[in-house]
């Protein structure tokens, strides 16, 4: 229905009570019926007098129904309360009342507007309300006059505005980031509070210095170089850096801005700066104890290979050989040294020789001795029976009461000490020496490391002393036994070698003999006793004097070698193996007897034949049940026969059958003035048969030569 016939036009005077012109009713119709917004007049009693179609459109309420009644008349309750509580304050205070919004409801479904449509659901509508006060010609107090926008899209939107910001805010504050934001050519634009909170920087700080002012100072010139690029180049500024903060130390931040443009300029630049130092301390923390555990299964597996190691090293030197090794490898030492007790216990002996290149370089060589009374670094670990630490010169000086460059001249460089008593039973043998040449402290996960490195240098220590004391008596007793020159025949030239096994460095159970015969004949007799160290070379002693004892009774081979049997089943060990091979010889005529019991065949070389070995049967190693055969030879001028143990021709990569058809090549390959030669010929099958191999028996070679008469 149109204002025109709903509400009845007002007698209202124009100026100074004139009558309302045609202008100004033309200009009151049209404000009623076509201004967008709504428009109405309430007087003192809180009525509404006039009404547009456009503010009764806002409301839902058609005209009739809202002029002449209150708002709580014909208004849900909460928007009537609303409306007279508004027109209450403009009457009462006689002043604007402006940006009030009110809330007009949802209309409910199935009610009839003003047509008699029946009208579906409908959104609540937002308004925005302005209330001023009217008055008369006279200027007394009429009422108030209501206008009314619909806001309820523009509300909307700000309302999705703010979400946003809040959510962004809030994000923002739960990941620990700090925004600043700066001119497109860098420089500071806004104030940054959360920043400043960090940093203690005041304002003005802030203004002039910007987040460049705090950072490390050995990370500014990185950043601020990266940061001029970024800008010349309006690409993504991507880094991190250390940042004072207002206690005064540092924290680690990654911070990346972009520009922000309109079209294709660059109007500001958005930051974001994360405070990762938890991130950084922990990835520090994983990065230690990686290295740690690393070091740790590093040290585990320098000390499981030094016992692998010290389980071969059988002498002193090897033991001392194998732990200066693996402790310089393990802790990075730069010098070593192992030092025993002499048997006064008064005295340190060193065992290390000095470093490799000491005598180029000019350096005096390490002292032999040092007396335990001494205040060196091994003697303090012996005396004191505990590790040694000295971590700089000055820790030396203090524990020592002088520097023992004193005492230790050829390394005037070295910074830093560790010394490591080794104990046997409870009890110092000697002592272990790490030095360095810059301050070193020792961890305690070292310190574990090298007490049990030197615990293990102390077992392989006293195994080595009791192995080389075994070794000197078996020596001892195996050159005793061995002839200590072999005859001088006017008819017969004589040579042999004996070469030890070096693996192990232990004597053996080979052995030969020669030796003149009441009857001017000669006994030869080459031997192999199964083992190694004293108990071998003690065996090849009771067959060697046996031998003799029985050759002096009956020469005959098949004789002594029926009677070796007999004392060997008395005496011997069942498990004992042993081989001989025996001859007699007429040194004049070259005729002789033979027996083998398991030994090599012997070589025979001729100048008119090819070399070979002999074919016959060796029998069975002594002990073992037999009937002894002997056999006839001879000799002929310019002929050669060489007896040898298996070491000659058997070892891991070569059998015996192979090793033998080897032997008779290479003796084939022997010059003629070798093989006239015993000594070159021993030599030179020696040299010829073990390279390229490892020697893991004992080697032993006898050659009897007849040479050519001379004319």
């Amino acid at each position: 229905m149109s204002t025109e016939t709903s509400v009845p036009q007002p007698r209202v005077s124009g100026v100074e009570g004139q009558p309302m012109d045609a202008s100004d009713s033309a200009l009151y119709a049209t404000l009623l019926k076509e201004a967008p917004g709504g428009l109405a007049f309430f007087d003192g009693d809180l009525c509404c007098r006039r009404a547009n179609d456009a503010l009764a459109d806002l409301l839902r309420v058609p005209v009739r129904d809202l002029q002449q009644r209150r708002p709580a008349e014909v208004l849900p309750e909460a928007l009537a309360s609303a409306f007279e509580s508004a027109l209450r304050t403009v009457l009462a205070e006689d002043r604007p009342l402006s940006d009030l919004d009110l809330v007009v409801p949802a209309a409910p479904s199935g009610r009839a507007d003003d047509s008699g449509t029946v009208a579906t659901a409908t959104e609540e509508r937002i308004l925005a309300c302005t209330w001023l006060p009217a008055r008369g010609p006279g200027g007394e107090r009429l009422g108030a006059v209501l206008t009314a926008l619909d806001v309820t899209e523009r509300r909307r939107a700000e309302e999705v505005i703010r979400r946003k910001e809040q959510r962004y805010r809030s994000l923002v504050e739960a990941s620990a980031q700090v925004v600043w934001v700066a001119a497109p050519d860098g420089a500071v634009i806004d104030d940054a509070p959360e920043w400043r909170a960090i940093t203690g920087q005041a304002p003005d700080d802030y203004a002039a210095g910007g987040w460049m002012a705090v950072v490390h100072p050995e990370d500014r010139p990185r950043i601020e170089a990266a940061w001029r690029e970024c800008v010349a180049e309006n690409q993504v500024f991507e880094t991190n850096y250390r940042i004072r903060t207002k206690s005064g130390t540092y924290r680690h931040f990654d911070v990346r801005a972009v520009p922000i443009r309109q079209g294709d300029a660059v109007i500001e630049w958005v930051g974001a700066n994360t405070d990762v130092t938890g991130q950084r301390e922990a990835e520090e923390m994983r990065g230690r104890l990686t290295e740690q555990l690393s070091a740790a299964a590093l040290r585990t597996a320098r000390l499981q290979q030094a016992t692998s190691m010290l389980a071969e090293a059988l002498t002193v030197s090897q033991v001392v050989q194998v732990i200066t090794e693996v402790g310089r490898s393990a802790i990075g030492a730069d010098y070593s040294a192992v030092a025993l007790l002499d048997d006064d216990k008064l005295r340190l002996s060193i065992v290390a020789p000095s470093q490799p290149g000491a005598e180029a370089e000019g350096r005096p060589p390490a002292r032999d001795e040092i007396k335990v009374a001494d205040q060196t670094v091994m003697s303090v670990a012996v005396r004191e029976s505990r590790p040694f630490l000295a971590e700089h010169p000055d820790s030396l000086r203090l524990q020592l009461g002088r520097d023992e460059k004193e005492l230790f001249a050829q390394h005037p460089e070295e910074r830093a000490w560790v010394g490591l008593p080794l104990l046997a039973a409870g009890a110092p043998i000697g002592a272990l020496r790490f030095s360095f040449t810059r301050p070193r402290e020792i961890t305690e996960e070292e310190r574990v490391f090298l007490e049990a490195l030197a615990g293990q240098c102390a077992l392989a220590v006293e195994r080595a002393l009791l192995f080389e004391r075994e070794h000197r008596t078996a020596e001892e007793l195996q050159r005793s036994l061995l002839p200590s020159d072999l005859p001088q025949l006017p008819g017969m030239v004589l040579a042999a070698r004996y070469n030890p096994a070096t693996r192990h460095v232990q004597v053996g159970g080979d052995w030969y003999d020669v030796f003149r015969l009441p009857d001017d004949r000669l006994a030869v007799a080459v031997g192999d006793v199964m083992g190694k160290g004293v108990l071998a070379a003690a065996g090849m002693g009771r067959v060697r004097n046996a031998l003799r004892a029985l050759a002096l009774n009956d020469p005959r081979p098949a004789a002594v070698l029926a009677g070796l049997d007999r004392l060997f089943s008395a005496t011997e060990d069942e498990e004992q193996f042993t081989t001989v091979a025996y001859a007699v010889i007429d040194p004049e005529t070259g005729r002789g007897a033979f027996s083998n019991a398991g030994h090599p065949p012997p070589l025979l070389i001729s100048p008119d034949a090819p070399a070979r070995v002999s074919t016959r049967e060796p029998g069975t190693p002594l002990g073992w049940p037999s009937q002894r055969q002997q056999t006839s030879f001879s000799i002929e001028t310019g002929n050669t026969v060489v007896f040898y143990s298996d070491g000659l021709v058997e070892n891991r990569r070569r059998g015996v059958d192979a090793g033998l058809e080897e032997l008779v090549a290479t003796a084939a390959d022997a010059p003629p003035e070798v093989v006239g030669d015993p000594e070159r010929l021993v030599d030179f099958l020696v040299d010829r048969m073990l390279a390229g191999y490892e020697q893991v028996d004992d080697v032993t070679v006898l050659a009897l030569h007849v040479p050519p008469k001379s004319r």
